[in-house]
């Protein structure tokens, strides 16, 4: 196990139907002692994993969901083959009832295959499970996601949504790093992923500090907390985190959203048209288009464009739905040519 020190700043006394904008709002990880204690979910856990399934099993739709699956000698790692050329694990697709049933029978294996059932949205699959198992979001419609699976270990990545995990079966160690340690990650391919958003390549079970001597210097900025059925984590925006699912079987539910309207796009295309037309230019002309977004997104102040009649503004002008429609015409006519 890394030797991190520092521990992620807790909160207890939370309620599911009265999270604050001090929590919602919060810059840096918070952890949420006993937040969903009261999810009859979570009550049916901490009986037995035979109690859970049976309480699931009673919302399951009869559809079939995508699942992970890894041979023993992954050790739970979702990752990439040696090469980088493929991944680790195939995705299949099984009911609910059939995941439940390998489970059961790779708990009492040595060294058992790993079954990864990740972000399953819990509307679809799971109808009236929230009826009884849900957080209140003032001011947002989150988007809620399931995972299920045995143990495993997901890599490093970042989730542009701020998200609370909540841990309502088995446990589960997240460790945390701030944005701004992306360079010491050491981040894989970000167009060819495990389940869509960049990892490090960091094997944190056994770390090869020679390949990735940075790591280490993530290591001091590292946070970590391991969560209990009932516990919750908040994860801002851009925080990277690595999660491992620590006993034979575990259950999270998620809840995703932006503080920013959906219509202002996705910044991960915005990086990878950015790629595609500005990253090869000349240095001198990279240097020129870097001040150009700074003027333009970076370091916007209106100052900057005072000089121009508001009505002539354009997409200088705060941003409303409308306007971002104009320009998601503009660019689909551009790339079209």
């Amino acid at each position: 196990m890394l030797e991190i020190s520092r521990h992620v700043r807790e909160i207890d006394c939370c309620r599911p139907d009265s999270l604050g904008e001090d929590i919602l709002l919060s810059n840096e990880p918070l952890v949420l002692r006993g937040l969903t204690t009261n999810w009859p979910i979570v009550c049916a856990a901490l009986q037995s994993s035979a109690e859970a399934e049976s309480y699931l099993l009673q919302f399951d739709s009869g559809q079939p969901l995508t699942a992970y699956r890894g041979e023993p000698e992954i050790e739970g790692r979702i990752f990439y083959n040696h090469d980088l050329s493929d991944f680790n694990f195939d995705r299949i697709r099984l009911p609910l009832p059939e995941v439940f049933d390998n489970l059961r029978q790779y708990s009492a294996e040595e060294q058992p295959p790993t079954l990864y059932v990740g972000s399953t949205m819990v509307d679809h699959w799971l109808p009236e499970f929230r009826r009884d198992n849900d957080l209140v979001i003032d001011g947002q419609d989150p988007l809620v996601s399931i995972w299920i699976g045995n143990r495993s270990r997901i890599a490093a990545h970042y989730d542009f949504p701020t998200n609370i995990a909540c841990c309502v079966a088995g446990r589960r160690r997240f460790t945390l790093f701030p944005p701004e340690q992306l360079e010491n990650l050491y981040v894989g391919p970000i167009d060819f992923t495990p389940a869509g958003q960049s990892i490090s390549l960091v094997d944190f079970a056994n770390p090869d500090y020679e390949a990735y001597p940075k790591f280490r210097e993530a290591l001091k900025a590292a946070q970590v907390v391991e969560l209990e059925p009932g516990d919750a984590i908040l994860i801002p925006s851009m925080w990277w985190h690595h999660v491992e699912s620590l006993d034979d079987m575990n259950i999270l539910i998620n809840y995703w959203w932006r503080n920013t309207p959906a219509y202002m796009g996705t910044p991960v295309n915005v990086l990878q048209h950015g790629i595609m037309g500005i990253r090869d230019l000349p240095a001198e002309q990279r240097a020129a288009w870097r001040e150009i977004f700074d003027h333009y997104v970076f370091d916007a102040r209106e100052e900057h464009y005072q000089h121009i009649p508001e009505q002539a503004r354009g997409v200088l002008n705060p941003l409303d739905e409308a306007t971002a429609k104009q320009i998601q015409q503009l660019l689909l006519s551009k790339f079209r040519r």
